[in-house]
Order: C-alpha cells, then sequence, then structure tokens
C-alpha cells in the first residue's frame, strides 16, 4: 500500500514512455543490460558511494549481503514450486549438451530470463502464468540428460506447473465474486478459502485496539487437521534457514552502525526476526521511523502486501539505500510544510489529521535491490503501513532518484511523444517539466499522500478487502495530483513556472486511459493495483468532466489522441474524487470503494485498446523494465583488513541471476 512504481504507486511504464530534456543526456554509461519478451533490464548508478566513509561503505555491504540472502523467501511466496522449477530451468540452460541456437532452446532461454525477472513462474505485473513457447518434450529431455543429483524428485508434477495452462494460471486473483484465496497461486495460503481466512482473522482482532499489529503480516495461513493456524516467518520456524543468513548479515552490519539510534533499530529487526512477533515489528517500526540523523538506511522484512490478495501477507523486500543529500532539499522542503498541505485538503475535516506528526522524506539512492523489489523495483517507499504508526509516530517518505534517473536516460529518443503526444506544445513542455514534475508527483504521493488523513475510531484496517491497495493507492495519487498544481510549490521554490503541473497531467491522464494498456493481453481486464488505480482516476475524471468537455478523445489520420481542454477543471475533479476516496477510507465503506473500482478501474475499450497496442508496436518500446544490480567488493589488505569497499556495474543479466542462485539459495539445499 505504500510504493510508487514504475512500477511503485505511480508509473512503472511512466517514466519510460518520454523523454527529458531537463535530465542530463546519455552520459555514455551503457544503462541497458539485456532486452527479451516485454522487457528491458537496465543497470543504475550509484554516485557519490565513493565519497561516503570506510564504516559506512561497510554497512552498506553488510545490509546488501542481507538484502540479497532473503531471495528465496519471495520466490516461494510467489508459488510453491518456484525453486524447484528454478533449480530445474538454471541446471537445463548450464548443461545443456544440443544446439544451443535452436528455436527450442531460444524459446527456453526467453522463459528461463521471464521467470527470473518476474521471481516465478507468474508475469510480475500481469500475475498470468508464462505460456512456453518451446515443446514440453523438449525441456523433459533436456531434464532426463542431466545428471541424476540434478534432476528433479517430481517431474510430472513441475511440468503440470509449467504447461497446463488451467493449473495455477495466476498468482493474485482479484476477480469480483470468486474466492480469491482458491484461485490464486501465490503461496501464502494452503488448502483454505477465503471465508476462512476471513473468519480465522476476524476472530482475533480486537476492534477497541487502537494499536493493533499487522495480522498476518509474516505468516502463511494453512488447515492441518481441520484446524486453520498459522505458519510464522521466523529462525525456527517458516524460511528459518534463509532468515538465519540475513541475521547474520544485520548482526555484522550493526558492528558499522552510523549510531547508537541506527544500531537499535537493526537490533530490533534481529529481534523481530528471531521470535516472529508483530509487536516486536511495530517496536521496530517506530524506532526505524526515528532515525532521521542516519545517512544509510535500508528496509529489510515482509512489507507490502500487493501479492496477497487479501492485502494482509508481506513479500519479502528489502532496499539498501543513502540520502542525496542535495535532492532531498525539495523532500524535505515538502515535509516541513505537511500540516499546510493536510489543513486544505479537499477531504472532509472529520478525515483529516488535527495534527501531522513525524512526517520525513528524503531523496535516496539506491544501493540494492532485493526480494519484491528487485529486479522490476519501486521509485517511491513510504512507509510503516500501519495506520497507528503513521498517526502516532510518523513516516518515512524516499524517492529513488538514481533509479528514475535511469529509467530517464534509458527512455531518450523513443519516439513516445510523437506517436502518442497531441501536439508539439504538450510534447515540449513534458520535455522541459516531466523530469522534475514526476519526481515531484512521486514525493508529494509518498511524503504526504500515503501520510495524510485518519481512520474514524473503530474501523478495520482491513475493511477495504480486496480493493485496499488500489484504494490505497487513488488516494495518494490524487493528493500528489491536486497539490502539483498549486501555488504553494512556486512559493516554495520547487518550480518556477505555473503551468508545470501540466506536464504531469497530461501524461496522468494518457497513461491511465490509453497508454498503459499495452501492458494487457487483448481480452484482458486491468488486474494489477497501480493501474486499476490510475484507470479510476482517469476514467473518473473523464466521465464526470463531460459535461465541461474537460478531457476529449481527438481522432486525427485514423489514431486517437487525448486533449485535455480544461486545467483547472481537471484539478477541481481530482479534488472531488480525493474527497469521496478519503471518506471510503476513513469510514471503511467496503460497497462504495468496491463500487468505484468495479465501474472505473477494471474493463477495458477494446477498440481502443487494440489501437494503442499497433501504435506500441512500431515503436518497439519495452513495456516493463527492471535492474540488474551493482556488485560490491570488500577490499583487504594483507593483513585481511578492510580497507575499501568498491562498486562496479559489469555484471549481465544472466550471469547475475545464476551467481544468485549459486551463493544465496539457502531454501534450495
Amino acid at each position: 500500500m505504500t510504493r510508487i512504481t514504475n512500477i511503485a504507486c505511480g508509473a512503472l511504464a511512466a517514466f519510460t514512455m518520454t523523454t527529458s530534456s531537463a535530465a542530463s543526456k546519455t552520459d555514455g554509461f551503457n544503462y541497458v543490460a539485456d532486452r527479451f519478451a516485454d522487457i528491458e533490464v537496465l543497470r543504475y548508478k550509484v554516485p557519490d558511494f565513493e565519497n561516503l566513509t570506510l564504516k559506512q561503505k561497510q554497512l552498506i555491504y553488510h545490509l546488501t549481503e542481507a538484502a540479497i540472502a532473503g531471495r528465496d523467501i519471495l520466490w516461494d511466496q510467489n508459488g510453491r514450486y518456484n525453486l524447484e522449477i528454478r533449480r530445474m530451468l538454471e541446471n537445463v540452460y548450464k548443461n545443456y549438451k544440443g544446439d544451443r541456437k535452436s528455436a527450442d532452446f531460444k524459446a527456453f532461454e526467453k522463459y528461463l530470463k521471464q521467470v527470473w525477472f518476474a521471481n516465478g513462474i507468474h508475469h510480475h505485473y500481469s500475475m498470468d502464468k508464462f505460456k512456453p513457447e518451446f515443446s514440453q518434450k523438449f525441456l523433459t529431455d533436456a531434464v532426463k540428460a542431466l545428471p541424476a543429483k540434478e534432476r528433479p524428485s517430481d517431474l510430472d508434477m513441475l511440468m503440470k506447473v509449467i504447461f497446463d495452462p488451467a493449473f495455477m494460471a495466476k498468482r493474485v486473483n482479484q476477480a469480483e465474486g470468486q474466492d480469491l484465496i482458491r484461485t490464486s497461486a501465490n503461496n501464502f495460503y494452503e488448502n483454505v478459502s477465503q471465508a476462512e481466512v476471513e473468519a480465522y482473522y476476524n476472530a482475533l482482532k480486537d476492534t477497541t485496539d487502537l494499536t493493533p499489529i499487522s495480522y498476518g503480516l509474516n505468516s502463511r495461513v494453512v488447515k492441518e487437521n481441520g484446524k486453520v493456524k498459522e505458519q510464522v516467518y521466523k529462525i525456527g520456524g517458516l524460511y528459518s534457514p534463509a532468515i538465519e543468513r540475513i541475521v547474520s548479515e544485520l548482526k555484522k552490519a550493526a558492528e558499522f552502525a552510523e549510531n547508537d539510534k541506527q544500531k537499535s533499530v537493526i537490533d530490533a529487526l534481529v529481534r523481530y526476526y528471531e521470535t516472529g512477533d508483530l509487536k516486536t515489528f511495530d517496536e521496530y517500526s517506530i524506532l526505524w521511523v526515528d532515525d532521521t540523523d542516519s545517512r544509510v538506511d535500508f528496509i529489510n522484512g515482509f512489507i507490502e502486501s500487493y501479492g496477497d490478495p487479501l492485502g494482509m501477507t508481506g513479500s519479502w523486500e528489502s532496499i539498501v539505500n543513502f540520502k542525496n543529500n542535495e535532492a532531498s532539499h525539495r523532500t524535505e522542503t515538502i515535509s516541513r510544510e505537511a500540516q499546510w498541505f493536510e489543513d486544505r485538503s479537499p477531504v472532509d475535516p472529520r478525515f483529516r489529521k488535527p495534527q501531522v506528526k513525524g512526517v520525513t522524506a528524503k531523496v535516496i539512492t539506491a544501493a540494492i535491490l532485493a526480494g519484491d523489489a528487485y529486479p522490476a523495483t519501486p521509485i517511491g517507499i513510504n512507509l510503516p503501513n500501519a495506520n497507528w504508526i503513521r498517526a502516532t509516530h510518523g513516516s518515512k517518505s524516499v524517492t529513488l532518484e538514481n533509479i528514475t534517473q535511469a529509467y530517464d536516460e534509458a527512455s531518450h529518443g523513443n519516439g513516445f511523444n510523437e506517436e502518442f503526444v497531441i501536439d508539439k506544445e504538450t510534447s515540449d513542455l513534458m520535455d522541459k517539466y516531466l523530469f522534475i514534475t514526476d519526481n515531484l508527483h512521486t514525493d508529494l504521493h509518498e511524503c504526504l499522500g500515503h501520510g495524510s488523513g485518519r481512520l474514524l475510531p473503530g474501523v478495520d484496517p482491513d475493511a477495504l478487502k480486496a480493493h485496499g491497495s488500489t484504494l490505497e493507492e487513488t488516494r495518494a495519487d490524487l493528493f500528489a495530483l491536486y497539490y502539483l498544481a498549486d501555488p504553494k510549490l512556486i512559493e516554495l521554490g520547487l518550480l518556477d513556472n505555473p503551468d508545470a503541473y501540466k506536464a504531469e497531467y497530461y501524461k496522468y491522464i494518457l497513461n491511465g486511459l490509453m497508454t498503459q494498456l499495452m501492458r494487457i493481453e487483448p481480452g484482458k481486464d486491468v488486474e494489477e493495483a497501480h493501474m486499476r488505480n490510475r484507470k479510476l482516476i482517469s476514467e473518473w475524471a473523464y466521465e464526470h468532466g463531460k459535461k465541461d468537455n474537460v478531457i476529449e478523445y481527438v481522432t486525427r489520420d485514423g489514431k486517437t489522441f487525448i486533449k485535455i481542454n480544461d486545467y483547472g477543471k481537471l484539478r477541481e475533479l481530482f479534488g472531488r474524487l480525493l474527497g469521496e476516496i478519503q471518506r471510503i477510507k476513513s469510514e471503511g465503506d467496503y460497497e462504495a470503494g468496491r463500487d468505484l473500482v468495479e465501474k472505473y478501474a477494471v474493463k477495458v475499450d477494446p477498440k481502443i485498446h487494440r489501437e494503442v497496442l499497433d501504435r506500441y508496436a512500431k515503436l518497439n518500446i519495452a513495456p516493463y523494465k527492471g535492474f540488474v544490480n551493482p556488485v560490491y567488493t570488500l577490499i583487504k589488505d594483507n593483513k585481511g583488513n578492510v580497507t575499501d569497499v568498491t562498486v562496479s556495474y559489469t555484471e549481465d543479466y544472466i550471469p547475475q541471476m545464476l551467481r544468485y542462485s549459486r551463493d544465496y539459495s539457502p531454501l534450495t539445499r
């Protein structure tokens, strides 16, 4: 519920669809590492790492080791056969003796790359199972040719998982009216129904508790001998071998903590992993929010719940980072004014926070991406998720600017503006202001949007159920869009042109109504939470602005374009919708939230969809982008003392994936 995607609350596609002359021009760095299927894999720089102290570098090194160590956890969470399939596919890839230029092998290699990118056999965004373009006989023969110790124990089951399109078809199913647990292929639940899971947690929850734990965040729910129970992720519990390795590296990292406060954060996280106690997780979260002095920071754990159709269980992820001191002026300026923005929010005063506490924001340089943040990664994050911690202790918001910079650099000259933007005036405005307004949108979304508003007393944080993630992202996006056009940003010196916001408004509506559809297969609904969010906002604004012709579709030379006729009224529409979404959130109005999502966010116009797909095909732009990580190396003298930590960017996609599987696979030994 707390990320912008380039994914990660916003626009995984949005950062890759347009060029921006506001950013620096391509500098000779080789940003593109690989391209296959609908994916382009990029590299990202870690600027200023060399200027950190040796202590900070060693802290980052061990935090990155702790991050990569959790890789297997996410794979298993995404599907119970994923680790076995990955090992089998990698063994075939490494040992195949046949023609590696054959159509079958090339198709096999493409499939393996897709599975690596998605951390499993289902597409990371659409959640549909990948369809192999090689024959089952090819894979069966290749597996049988492996040494006996490298063959899977149940080949028939793995073949069924890979080749039967109806079996485990979707990792996360959000279809209204279906049992979302039974019809989802993730590994958060076993032998239980949606009704049983909801009844189990409803029996545990105390609606009078003002500081509730995040029920279900770190556990798998199963039914054994007719009884529903939780298997907790912890040392001595589920995923223990991987968690033990994570904890080992966290303890090493603690030796290089920048200060006592940061060390207490790491120690609290270790205690949480050792016990699995969600109260301890809350204690850790509060300590983490309160640490605003350290330059190096990280997230590590079971955080975001997008992978759970009920929005409860957290997928494992980690991002290690350090503060970009210069760029953080922007976010610090916004966070200092948090109360000003909250007091003037276009929502019912009952749903505003009377006192905004502890809102901190910074621009960061990502040092490593892991788990559910790798290879596809968010561009902005706001944590913690617990509403009561936000209200009482505050939250941290970050914008990953070296990631957005990599997207921007890789998109130069891709032809998107020429194909989809309605006129040169709008295109020029986007070229000049989209990079900064996109980043400001992320800042406002994460720093203020997610941190704004409040639940009424007694409202269950999970009341919106399967639609909770979509509606939360909608709320944060609307807050950011509304204030992006406010003169306050000019007053604060964050923008220098009162029309700059129009670049983001145009891109957002174009994306929500049309161009994000390039990620959807013909005949499919929109299912991913961030895509639903953007579609809901854009379709609602289009429909409710018809009377004043705020937005219109224009046809020229057989092509459809979006035209915004009144940006001021569009802002008013964003404010109206924000008021309603905040009411739904604050009151826990599930029915109203469901109706909005189902009416505006799900169904696709097949005619527009076909046109978008055809026009995109001519541009050869990959709809999805992700990253390979840099490689960190300890430099030691002849006595074994660490004298430096270096970073390199030369590792390619396939070698990195194979190395991670070789060196960081505690659950597949």
